[in-house]
């Protein structure tokens, strides 16, 4: 089957699907199939160069709704090599395309939205959403409309889905969703990691891994992490550090977090329990899982988490805020601890995971790798996509 996969931008800076736009059409190629990628980044993107399958690319864009002349004569020369096309996000220009030039022909389209239709953004980007609303009306909800399926990654996403904007309805269904299985040189992953951050051998790891957005909570967690820093009074919390990967689109943000470190741990931030990483690729992210006692994610919205999925792949598990959409199915497998998005929230996650320690974390190490095995390893969501196509193609 020949499958097209089209997105605004791979970019790992913006988050999005890029893991699944790395690992996903590689396991189809590997059966036998042959997917594509197009996407709208300019040519010649550092970030393009480890993909295991073709990638166009038509960038530069206008504006960040991604408008490009060269994307509708791309699509009307090339789609009819493909047996499908799947679509990914929306609010830009590459959906609209997608449904223009496919909406003619007997070649299905099936979009996932990766979140962006969660109600928590109405509230707290009131702007944006007017923009979404008119936009809405005008072409969005005719894209989900003549969507063969539009694919929801959890239960969770597509409850919420609904509650946004008026004139919804397209065809619901919920996939597999996931990451690959690391594999590797596990010890030789942790070493990488502790080698390049040799203060942290020895120490206790609180790991939070993804964008730095307003969104995931940091802000939160860097206040919930100081209060527990100073309230315990347990021995084996002494040693307990807060590792912080990631890289933020926005200066001001990052250094917003930095001023926040300093006004709760003092001024020297060199001698505070918390690490800034960067953005973490290859074996020193995989590196960085291995070597956390827990990975942790207090956001305020989170459509699905694939981060999450990467954790529970190493073993380690997890303390989620409960506007995770895959918090159901973690507190299922008995795989981590899920609180309120508040302060109080926080930090009850890091009182639990304390009280947690011994033959019980031990446990939940073991329930992490299975919930990993059972739901979110990348060739089930290979298979469930081949089946929803199959299945809706005619």
């Amino acid at each position: 089957m020949k499958i097209l996969f089209c997105t605004h931008s791979l970019n790992p800076a913006t988050g999005g699907p890029r893991e699944t736009l790395l690992n996903l059409p590689a396991v189809l190629q590997s059966w036998g199939h042959k997917p594509e990628i197009l996407t709208l980044d300019e040519p010649g993107e550092p970030w393009l160069t480890d993909y295991p399958v073709p990638v166009s690319t038509l960038g530069p864009t206008v504006s960040s709704y991604g408008y490009t002349k060269r994307l509708i004569p791309w699509l009307i020369r090339n789609v009819h090599r493909f047996d499908a096309v799947t679509v990914h996000g929306l609010w830009q220009y590459h959906g609209f395309a997608v449904r223009q030039v496919l909406q003619p022909t007997s070649i299905p389209y099936f979009l996932y939205p990766h979140g962006m239709l969660n109600p928590w953004a109405k509230s707290y980007y009131p702007l944006k959403h007017l923009k979404k609303w008119i936009y809405w009306n005008l072409a969005e909800y005719r894209i989900l409309r003549d969507a063969r399926a539009v694919l929801f990654t959890c239960e969770e996403e597509r409850r919420l889905a609904g509650q946004v904007f008026g004139r919804y309805r397209c065809n619901e269904v919920v996939v597999y969703y996931g990451t690959i299985d690391p594999g590797g040189d596990k010890e030789g992953q942790k070493e990488s990691f502790l080698h390049r951050f040799s203060h942290l051998k020895n120490k206790t790891i609180i790991l939070y891994l993804g964008r730095l957005h307003e969104k995931k909570g940091i802000d939160l967690l860097l206040r919930a992490f100081a209060r527990f820093s100073k309230s315990t009074d347990c021995d084996a919390m002494k040693n307990l550090h807060l590792v912080i990967a990631g890289a933020s689109e926005y200066d001001y943000y990052l250094k917003s977090l930095k001023d926040l470190q300093s006004l709760e741990f003092g001024e020297n931030l060199e001698e505070t329990p918390v690490t800034w990483t960067g953005m973490l690729e290859g074996d020193l992210k995989w590196g960085a899982f291995r070597a956390a006692d827990a990975f942790i994610l207090p956001s305020h919205q989170e459509n699905f988490g694939i981060a999450v999925a990467e954790a529970l792949s190493t073993g380690t598990p997890v303390l989620l805020s409960d506007k995770v959409n895959i918090r159901c199915e973690i507190e299922e497998e008995g795989a981590g601890f899920i609180e309120d998005d508040t302060l109080d929230g926080c930090y009850n996650l890091l009182q639990r995971y304390q009280a947690a320690q011994g033959n019980e974390w031990d446990q939940m190490r073991l329930n992490a790798r299975n919930c990993f095995i059972n739901r979110f390893e990348v060739k089930k969501a290979a298979e469930s996509l081949l089946q929803v196509i199959e299945k809706r193609q005619g």
